[in-house]
């Protein structure tokens, strides 16, 4: 009597039944969908609107290709990496790697509710401070809301401006907008001719967002370098006036 062997593959191994799944897999048909990850992918894409949103103080004056609001990000991130032991100094109580996290969320809120541009100028519509945090808070929530807890702290400590930390990371948004319009000036890369003639009538060129800036600056840290910065852009208005 013999016995039925096994059929055998090219490689002189069993073959292998196409039909039967190894052990420890099913079919993927059968696999529960990972609703939590695809609730956080949909936050994390809307945040993603930040890249394409863009600086609306910059539109105003007519200047070509204005950064996003992801890139005055970024260059928020990098003043904290590059002045921050400065603001340590004077400030104490600083943590550095807690103001980066500080700085990748301090506007995320605007994701959803766009950018507001801050004026100095006496004439122009200065929206509620207090329905715009509101606003704020409420498009944070949402935004945040199938996200780890550290990202709603985050923003909440900076909105708070009540840590160290926090008011570090404020006045490096302050000063990023400085250096952004040194960056312009000196690239000569806005026409108030293709800007909102209404954004000039108290304040030449970007001078408003100096005026802007040096009213909230609250460090002599913060002061200090936004002196140099201002004294950079006004030389190089005296070489394009004199050109």
């Amino acid at each position: 009597m013999t016995r039925d062997r096994p059929e055998t593959d090219r490689e002189g191994g069993a073959a292998h039944d196409v039909d039967a799944e190894p052990d420890g897999e099913r079919d993927d048909a059968d696999a529960e969908p990972d609703t939590e990850l695809d609730d956080a992918i949909d936050a994390i894409l809307d945040a993603y609107a930040l890249k394409d949103e863009r600086r609306t103080g910059w539109q105003l004056r007519g200047v070509d290709d204005p950064e996003s609001v992801a890139g005055h990000t970024w260059g928020v991130a990098y003043l904290v990496l590059a002045l921050g032991d400065r603001f340590a100094a004077e400030l104490g109580g600083v943590d550095l790697d807690r103001a980066l996290r500080l700085a990748v969320v301090h506007d995320v809120a605007e994701a959803e509710t766009g950018d507001v541009a801050t004026r100095a100028d006496t004439t122009a519509d200065a929206p509620d401070p207090a329905a715009k945090a509101a606003a704020e808070r409420e498009a944070m929530a949402d935004l945040t809301d199938p996200l780890p807890d550290r990202i709603r702290n985050a923003f909440a400590e900076y909105e708070a401006r009540e840590t160290p930390t926090a008011v570090l990371v404020k006045e490096c948004d302050l000063l990023d907008t400085c250096l952004q319009a040194l960056v312009y000036e000196r690239a000569e890369r806005y026409d108030p001719a293709e800007g909102d003639p209404e954004a000039f009538r108290e304040y030449a060129a970007l001078d408003e967002f100096f005026e802007t800036t040096v009213r909230r600056l609250r460090t002599e840290t913060g002061r200090s370098v936004f002196e140099r910065l201002h004294e950079r852009y006004r030389d190089e208005r005296s070489i394009g006036s004199a050109e």
